[in-house]
């Protein structure tokens, strides 16, 4: 179990500030375990305990075969093994005329990635963090001021009245980040005019090893399997349709989605739970400034379509990471732009790139224009037929290709 450690000193200097202590945050943080750097968590809320008998939580990601690795070279992969996890080894793919099936026998792999609930994940990383005498979890506690300086200390006033200086500060406080906000980093956004529910149901199927995305004109729909005879159903409708949904009884709601969705998923015998939220795509202009980084949905937020939203996230706890312990062997100034730009590069371009697939994505599989329902369904079916296209497709989405970090592929950020 991990140590909650609250401020009792007045004052307090530590070499980072990580506002955020969710999965994101506590990745970097536990990225920065072990080494030489003083680093302080501050997290408004601590999650409550774990218990296999408790239902699965709403809110669950996708993990990639990257986030994983992450999660093994940080220490922090064995607490969500000893709670609750759900492999999954193909991802279905399709529309009326085009289908593919996405297999980790494939690429030679066991498994495409895992279905975790946020929570597991989290507190297997705040677990961890409690090994690192380097770290302090400062919890539960909010924040009432951030003096930024961008030519030396930051100072943080909590709630509690102390306060922390800084060098550096890492916004991991979400996609209206407080911190981002204060320093005056700038972002690109807009509404994708379309909300996505998602439903906790308990299905006749014992666990399926696999993930599946549909796509009709009203958008997409996906299903997320779970431990035991559950899973979760993501719904994505216009915010009209999703309120009307949401108001129906349990009885009714289930005849919406026998009517609705296809066979493969299995009689579904309750409705355990409900929940909705707004498709939004946010860019942060820039990721850093002097003495300051952005990571996770405080730099990003995307289409949640393929599940990468938190992936993305923790290859930025990794880069960051990274990039500051290095940065700090050689004696550098871990606050100083110049090392920063060098997280940013690593991982902007990136994570622009995959937030414009998943764009083009989108688009074109909302679209109901007859050419591009021709185009995209002939796409589908070229991709199931060669191979080496399904495989680099593959890869990608679990989260193999591309630029890593040196946690993405297992390996320590020490020396040694």
């Amino acid at each position: 179990m991990f140590i909650v450690v609250k401020n009792t000193v007045n004052m307090k200097e530590f070499d980072v500030v990580i506002v955020g202590g969710g999965m994101v945050g506590a990745t970097v943080a536990c990225g920065l375990g072990g080494s030489n750097l003083k680093v302080a968590v501050i997290e408004q809320a601590i999650p409550d305990e774990f218990t296999t008998e408790q239902p699965h939580d709403l809110r669950v990601s996708a993990l990639s075969l990257a986030s994983k690795k992450i999660l093994e070279v940080v220490g922090a992969w064995d607490g969500v093994l000893n709670r609750r996890y759900c492999p999954f080894r193909r991802m279905r793919v399709w529309e009326t005329a085009g289908d593919t099936e996405f297999n980790s026998d494939d690429i030679e792999l066991p498994e495409l990635g895992y279905i975790v609930e946020n929570r597991v994940t989290q507190l297997a990383l705040l677990d961890q963090l409690a090994n690192f005498d380097n770290v302090e979890l400062i919890a539960p506690v909010s924040i009432k001021t951030i003096n930024y300086s961008a030519s030396g200390q930051t100072t943080l006033i909590l709630s509690d009245d102390s306060k922390l200086k800084t060098n550096m500060l890492v916004a991991a406080d979400g996609g209206n980040s407080r911190v981002r906000q204060t320093v005056g980093l700038g972002v690109t956004s807009w509404d994708y005019q379309q909300h996505a529910m998602v439903i906790y149901v308990e299905t006749d199927y014992e666990q399926q090893d696999i993930t599946w995305q549909r796509f009709v004109p009203s958008g997409p729909q996906a299903f997320l399997p779970l431990t035991g005879n559950y899973g979760s159903i993501v719904w994505y409708n216009s915010a009209d349709e999703v309120r009307r949904l949401k108001t129906l009884s349990s009885d009714a709601l289930i005849a919406e989605l026998t009517a609705t969705f296809p066979e493969c998923l299995g009689k579904i015998n309750q409705v355990l739970g409900v929940a909705s939220f707004p498709l939004k795509r946010q860019h942060a202009q820039q990721y850093v400034k002097a003495g300051v980084a952005l990571v996770g949905d405080a730099a990003h937020m995307i289409n949640p379509l393929a599940g990468q939203g938190v992936n993305i996230g923790l290859l930025d706890a990794a880069a960051l990471a990274e990039v500051l312990v290095e940065a700090n062997e050689k004696g550098e100034n871990i606050g100083d732009v110049s090392v920063l730009h060098r997280y940013e590069k690593m991982r902007r371009n990136e994570n622009l790139r995959m937030m414009t697939v998943m764009d083009a994505f989108y688009r074109v599989f909302s679209n109901k224009i007859l050419p591009i329902k021709f185009i995209r369904n002939f796409g589908l079916g070229l991709a199931e037929r060669i191979s080496p296209v399904k495989n680099k497709v593959t890869r990608m989405a679990i989260g193999l290709d591309g630029n890593l970090p040196k946690l993405a592929r297992g390996k320590s950020l020490s020396k040694s």
